[in-house]
């Protein structure tokens, strides 16, 4: 009986292994099979050998953001217990594309693409992550090498009945909708960056478990003991309804300016921010239930979405940093303007208002512009303007705001 079967975790944890197992399960969606995970915490503590944690990221996008670091910070947190995390740059399997969650063919991206993207990727999440202790590794290492007698080769190790148990694959091919047979070689070939790297946990979010139980299979196929996997929930943007993304414009960006990343931070609802908390911060449960029930009692709950937007615009900036924007935000929340405003020259003078607006890029129409003009959205050095008869000639400069975050620094030539 190998140390880490289930009959192992019969054992009575120590205090370490109960600890690292409720920081594993923090925040997290299910952890499978945690009687596994017990068992090989067990291993690790008796032998001293750290296990070998893994998250592969396909640089699909040249940018993080706060959706990403779910699972970073969840890698971060295992990673102070002394495990190996392995950052796994998917560069192989970003030309396939992943399909998880979608109901179409994904478009492969370029060899440009990926290696422009996978340049800031590391560096982005080494914000989060201790780069002396992170073993980074790109798949093309050992996919590459495959050839197509090797793919062939991998491929009769899983059959089509269970890949089709696959959600979304069932999905499409119920409603008629083409499935492209490369689409079927990406969850094997994430599943086999887990038989190459000697995975013992891999960690994704919700969308990516059918690929990492396709990774613990593969391994049982190839005579090594199987990964165990561990889910994250998906991490709503500002709006709280959609997961997180550029794409929606609801993200929050880990290299955005400190000013921006507080600012939308205090702007999520106050139920949202809980989340948030459990999710992002890296508090104590105990100290957030505390900040919660003062809440439930009456506290603002903006102080405790202050200590939030804190905390990330530090880790992410410094606490310099921190500090000046909550300055800032305050200096906006009276109507005061920024110390650093963007500057911009424009021509075309005389400009009506509307087209002033609309020429700063404050807004996307003058239907829109004379909308904001109406419900007292804009001013001009920080006088609320109501007039949308006004023009202005050549030689006019003012900053122009629009709404409480939209400065910009305008002069205006013939």
């Amino acid at each position: 009986m190998s140390a880490s079967s289930p009959a192992a975790a019969t054992l009575p944890p120590s205090d370490a292994v109960q600890q690292a197992l409720a920081l594993t399960l923090r925040g997290c969606e299910e952890l499978l099979p945690r009687e596994e995970w017990l068992s090989k915490l067990q291993r690790a503590e008796a032998s001293g050998q750290p296990l070998r944690i893994k998250l592969g990221l396909d640089p699909t996008a040249p940018d993080i953001h706060l959706g990403h670091t779910v699972v970073l910070n969840k890698l971060r947190q295992l990673q102070d217990l002394g495990h190996t995390v392995i950052f796994l740059i998917g560069d192989f399997t970003a030309a396939i594309g992943d399909p998880s969650g979608r109901n179409s063919t994904r478009p492969p991206l370029s060899a440009e693409q990926i290696r422009a993207n996978a340049e800031t990727y590391y560096a982005q999440a080494s914000l989060v992550l201790d780069p002396a202790r992170t073993e980074v590794r790109y798949n093309s290492e050992w996919c590459d090498p495959l050839g197509a007698r090797g793919l062939i080769q991998l491929a009769s190790r899983y059959t089509v009945a269970r890949m089709m148990e696959r959600d979304d694959f069932t999905k499409r091919f119920q409603g008629g909708v083409p499935i492209s047979v490369h689409e079927f070689l990406y969850p094997l070939l994430q599943g086999y960056d887990s038989v190459a790297l000697k995975s013992d946990l891999e960690l994704g979010g919700t969308d990516q478990k059918f690929n990492l139980l396709v990774g613990r299979a593969l391994q049982q196929e190839y005579g090594q003991e199987p990964q165990c996997i561990l889910t994250m929930p998906l991490l709503e943007g500002l709006d709280g309804v959609d997961k997180m993304s550029k794409s929606k414009n609801n993200y929050i960006g880990i290299t955005e300016p400190a000013n921006t990343m507080f600012a939308k931070l205090l702007s999520i609802s106050d139920v949202l921010m809980w989340k948030y908390f459990t999710l992002l911060s890296f508090r104590s449960e105990a100290e957030i239930a505390a900040l919660k029930a003062e809440v439930e009692a009456g506290r603002n709950p903006k102080d405790a979405k202050v200590l939030l937007a804190t905390e990330i615009t530090t880790r992410f900036h410094s606490a310099a940093a921190a500090e000046a924007a909550l300055q800032d935000f305050h200096h906006r929340a009276r109507g005061g303007i920024p110390d650093e405003v963007p500057e911009l020259s424009l021509g075309g003078a005389p400009l009506g208002l509307a087209a002033l607006l609309k020429a700063a890029g404050l807004a996307p129409s003058s239907s829109e512009a004379n909308r904001l003009i109406d419900g007292g959205g804009v001013r001009l050095d920080g006088v609320v303007v109501s007039d949308k008869g006004l023009r202005f000639e050549a030689g006019f400069s003012a900053v122009v705001q629009v709404g409480k975050r939209k400065f910009v620094r305008v002069t205006l030539g013939a």
